[in-house]
């Protein structure tokens, strides 16, 4: 079991982010990959992506009849939007919630987007604080910048 959300039509798919998805190493179908590739393929570290499970980031990872992991097309999907959440600064809890809402149906809908608008206000307050520290610094910057090219006139 896989983490897809059902749209209001009903059909399930894996929520989409407005850049393009990067392409998957493998065809659906042949996407049985183990812990390692996807450690190279994500960046997270077997220890996460593990530690991820515990906690019920990714609730069911399919195994192999030796019991080691097996990560589908659409955990690989999971996980690229779960890699964008933490760039939100959205708290881990926050995502373990999100997950348990998707997996809780479509009863959750409204709950799901709550969470991820109050993200989205965040996200926004940080680039207007971040605008200001630019704003901030190229001040700072032409200061110098003036007081070297006057040093250098006189």
């Amino acid at each position: 079991m896989t983490l897809t959300e059902s749209s209001p039509a009903g059909t399930d798919r894996v929520e989409q982010c407005a850049a393009a998805p990067r392409r998957h190493p493998r065809p659906d179908g042949q996407d049985r990959y183990t812990i390692s590739e996807v450690a190279a393929y994500t960046g997270l570290t077997a220890h996460t992506l593990r530690w991820y499970e515990r906690i019920g980031l990714m609730p069911h990872v399919d195994r192999s009849h030796t019991g080691q992991r097996r990560f589908s097309n659409k955990d690989l999907d999971w996980l690229a939007f779960v890699g964008k959440l933490r760039l939100t600064g959205m708290p881990v809890a926050d995502m373990v919630r999100y997950a348990e809402l998707i997996r809780a149906g479509d009863e959750t809908f409204e709950e799901r987007q709550e969470l991820l608008e109050r993200t989205r206000r965040d996200v926004l307050n940080r680039i207007a604080e971040l605008q200001d520290t630019v704003a901030v610094l190229d001040h700072k910057i032409g200061f110098y910048a003036d007081a070297r090219w006057a040093s250098e006139r006189s």
